[in-house]
């Protein structure tokens, strides 16, 4: 069977969305559609011309015997800025404020489009890092980590506050909770994490960062590499911080459980969109 240039396409795009961040051989498209590989080469620029036309990421080739295409889903400034948008709005809701200062995220966390918008937004953030692995923390951080993993291509690593047999030998922290001051735990199982991995920390919610902070300590347990901390909310009025390095989408402040008011504005991961976009503009 002969296939159109068109249909190659079509199926080249899809493949590559559903595979981001991983080396595609173009030998596996030149017998697929049995096809010389110039062939499949100039199907490879129209979509990399089209994806980035329409900022729907980039794809790039990779030279040498194990080369061959990769797709990177990166989002634009201006689609960032709308997640970014989309997030307060849903956020402003009044009844949002629970006790000591925390929001209501269950619904954002349980919401798979919002989810994956999320998702692409922080990881392209950090796209361009050397990654082996998602690091979040049990339970609410599970969903973030996994939409953020996917489009990154990379295992989701779930830190837990007690221990379970399910999870064989493990390694626990005592660290300072940020917020109520207290001793708590973490672990996580010696098989999940590789030591020496470059890693990526997500949370949904971050007051002081005492948590984020046990976290690196753990990862020092198992001589890993944090690459980067990425939050959706941050909690903007508090005075020491242990956490300094780190983006975030949004941030609470102003907060005033009596009244149940409060705001939410733009976090700091913009920013970084701005100064990404500012580099690329220096570079060409």
């Amino acid at each position: 069977m002969r296939f159109k240039r068109s249909e190659r396409i079509v199926f080249m795009t899809q493949y590559l969305m559903n595979h981001p961040n991983e080396v595609v051989p173009l030998t596996f498209f030149v017998d697929k559609f049995k096809q010389a590989k110039s062939s499949i080469s100039e199907d490879v620029q129209i979509i990399r011309e089209t994806f980035l036309k329409e900022g729907l990421g980039v794809v790039k080739t990779v030279a040498g015997a194990s080369g061959g295409v990769t797709y990177k889903p990166k989002m634009g400034t201006e689609e960032a800025r709308k997640v970014v948008d989309e997030v307060i709005d849903r956020l402003q809701e009044k009844d949002r404020l629970l006790p000591g200062g925390y929001l209501f995220l269950s619904d954002l966390m349980g919401n798979p489009a919002l989810l994956n918008k999320i998702g692409k937004l922080m990881a392209t953030l950090y796209m361009d890092e050397d990654l082996d692995a998602v690091v979040t923390i049990a339970t609410k951080g599970i969903s973030l980590g996994n939409a953020v993993a996917n489009i990154l291509n990379l295992p989701v690593v779930v830190i837990r506050k007690d221990n379970k047999v399910t999870e064989g030998s493990t390694v626990s922290i005592n660290y300072v909770s940020g917020s109520s001051r207290k001793i708590e735990t973490m672990v996580l199982s010696k098989r999940i994490l590789p030591e020496g991995s470059n890693v990526l920390v997500v949370d949904d919610f971050m007051r002081a960062g005492g948590s984020i902070n046990g976290v690196m300590n753990l990862m020092n347990e198992f001589k890993a590499r944090v690459k980067g901390v990425s939050v959706l909310v941050e909690s903007k009025e508090v005075k020491q911080r242990l956490i300094e390095d780190y983006t975030s989408l949004v941030r609470l402040s102003n907060v005033d459980e009596y009244n149940q008011e409060f705001t939410v504005e733009e976090g700091n991961s913009l920013d970084k969109f701005v100064q990404g976009e500012s580099q690329r503009h220096e570079s060409d």
